[in-house]
C-alpha cells in the first residue's frame, strides 16, 4: 500500500478526532458555565447535587463513561445502542463540562468581593457587574488552565476507539496488523501539530489580554 493512500486514510480518521474536539468544545464550554453556577448556588440542595455529580464524573475514567453511555441504553431498557460517534460525543461533553465548570468556578471566585460591592454601590445590576467587571478578569485568569484542557482533549479523543470509532490511532493499528508499523508512530505528528497550533493560539490570546492586568 502506497504512503499517500495510508496518509489519506489517517487524515480521514483524524477527522473523527477533530469532530469530537469541536463538538465537545461547542457544547461543554457553555454547559460547564451553567454547572459552575449550580455548584456556587446558595440553594444548598442544588449545590450539593451538582457538586456530587461533578465529583462522580471527575472521579471516574472517561473510558468507562464512554462505555456506559454507549452500552447503557441497550442494557438497561433493551433499546437500541446509540450511534458510536454520538455516544462518544455525549461522554466527552459531560466529562469536559464538569472539568470546565471547576475552572470557571475557580476563576469567578478568585475575583475580590470588593469589586462586586463597588459595582453595587455604583448602582449596577448583578448581570452588569458580571459582564462589565468580572468577565474579562475571569477570562484572563482561566486562559492557562483552559489551554491545558484543550490540549488534553485532543489527545483524549483517541479514547473513542474503545467503542470502535475508527479514529486515527485505531486506523493506524489496523495498518500495523498488515505489516505497516510506521503509520502508528506517525500519528504522533498529527497530535503534535494540533497541540502546537493550540499553544500558539493561547499564547496569542494571553498576549492580547496583557493590557488587562489582574
Amino acid at each position: 500500500m502506497s504512503a499517500s493512500v495510508v496518509i489519506s486514510k489517517l487524515l480521514e480518521s483524524f477527522g473523527i478526532n477533530c469532530t469530537l474536539f469541536v463538538v465537545t468544545l461547542l457544547l461543554a464550554l457553555p454547559l460547564g458555565l451553567i454547572i459552575s453556577f449550580g455548584s456556587m448556588s446558595r440553594f444548598k440542595p442544588l449545590s450539593w447535587l451538582v457538586k456530587t455529580f461533578v465529583w462522580i464524573i471527575r472521579g471516574t475514567p472517561l473510558m468507562l463513561q464512554i462505555i456506559i453511555i454507549f452500552y447503557g441504553p441497550g442494557l438497561l431498557w433493551n433499546g437500541d445502542l446509540m450511534p458510536r460517534l454520538n455516544a462518544a460525543c455525549v461522554a466527552f461533553v459531560i466529562n469536559y463540562a464538569c472539568y470546565f465548570s471547576e475552572i470557571y468556578r475557580g476563576g469567578i471566585q478568585s475575583i475580590p468581593r470588593g469589586q462586586y460591592e463597588a459595582g453595587q454601590v455604583l448602582g449596577m445590576t448583578k448581570s452588569q457587574i458580571f459582564f462589565k467587571v468580572t468577565l474579562l478578569q475571569v477570562i484572563k485568569r482561566i486562559l492557562p488552565p483552559m489551554g491545558n484542557e484543550f490540549m488534553t482533549l485532543i489527545k483524549d479523543t483517541a479514547l473513542a476507539n474503545v467503542i470502535s470509532n475508527k479514529e486515527i490511532i485505531m486506523m493506524a493499528k489496523e495498518f500495523s496488523t498488515k505489516g505497516l508499523i510506521w503509520p502508528l508512530f506517525s500519528t504522533a505528528i498529527f497530535f503534535l501539530l494540533f497541540c502546537g497550533a493550540l499553544t500558539l493560539l493561547f499564547g496569542w490570546l494571553e498576549k492580547k489580554m496583557d493590557y488587562f492586568r489582574v
